[in-house]
């Protein structure tokens, strides 16, 4: 079956322990300019954030040569398609976190994951209101607030955050909204709600606290974008994708109600 558009967009992030950071930064930057790719690779002691383009043979060859390191086995890149590479130029650096937070204590790599909510499980459990043991659900924006402004999940709730590295403390001011509460943490793919889902459990709310397995993208790739409405901001030059994952028609931010 022939692709929708020419070329092949991926995003993807894992958390796993990279001491030799630097020594991969090398490799993987020759190997994607060798396949003609753009966009941006970070590289940290704490795992890989990526967001790449080009042509799909070169991209999927990139990644089968980053999963022959058994490190990155279980990365579960997301597809999507454009007509052009919404990238200008190849970027791989190395961080020292590749989702900034201000916590070093928070390291996914090391702790343990906080559970990880399919994307066809909230969509039911907002579907019926509660989840499947009657407790309420509220779904947590983790993202920036000007992201917020494309789309999010009806009824989110939103701290107005500017930056990632300020959610510890609005979490701190806001703990009591949570309470009783079962919480589902989102982000567009799912690497800041996994930080964020840690810091929620250390908290000690009292209803359990999960993270949107794949973000917002996933969510749209999975489900028909029920309970969600506007775009999704990406970070690239498509600037924000719909509930197909195409670059959205609107790319006005909805703004607040």
């Amino acid at each position: 079956m022939s692709s929708p558009a020419p070329v092949l967009n991926i995003s993807c992030y894992l958390f796993v322990g990279l001491p030799d950071a630097a020594e991969l930064r090398e490799r993987l930057h020759a190997e994607a300019l060798a396949r003609g790719l753009k966009g941006t690779v970070l590289l940290a002691e704490e795992g890989i954030n990526l967001f790449l383009a080009g042509s799909a043979e070169g991209v999927r060859g990139w990644v089968a040569l980053l999963k022959a390191d058994p490190r990155f086995a279980e990365l579960a890149p997301k597809e999507s398609w454009s007509a052009s590479v919404p990238f200008r130029k190849l970027l791989v650096k190395v961080k020292p976190e590749i989702i900034r937070m201000n916590m070093p204590a928070i390291r996914p790599d090391q702790l343990p994951r906080a559970p990880a909510l399919p994307a066809t499980t909230l969509r039911r459990w907002l579907d019926q209101g509660h989840d499947d043991d009657g407790r309420p659900v509220v779904t947590l924006d983790t993202r920036n607030a000007f992201e917020v402004d494309y789309g999010t999940f009806d009824g989110a709730i939103d701290w107005r955050i500017h930056k990632f590295t300020e959610f510890p403390a609005a979490l701190a001011a806001h703990k009591d909204e949570l309470m009783g509460k079962t919480v589902v943490s989102f982000c567009t793919g799912g690497i800041r709600c996994e930080k964020a889902a840690i810091v929620l459990q250390q908290q000690g709310l009292d209803g359990p606290v999960y993270q949107l397995e794949g973000g917002i993208l996933k969510y749209f790739e999975e489900t028909d974008g029920a309970h969600y409405h506007g775009s999704c901001f990406v970070f690239d030059q498509r600037e924000a994708l719909d509930a197909g994952l195409a670059p959205s028609s609107e790319l006005k931010p909805a703004g607040k109600a």
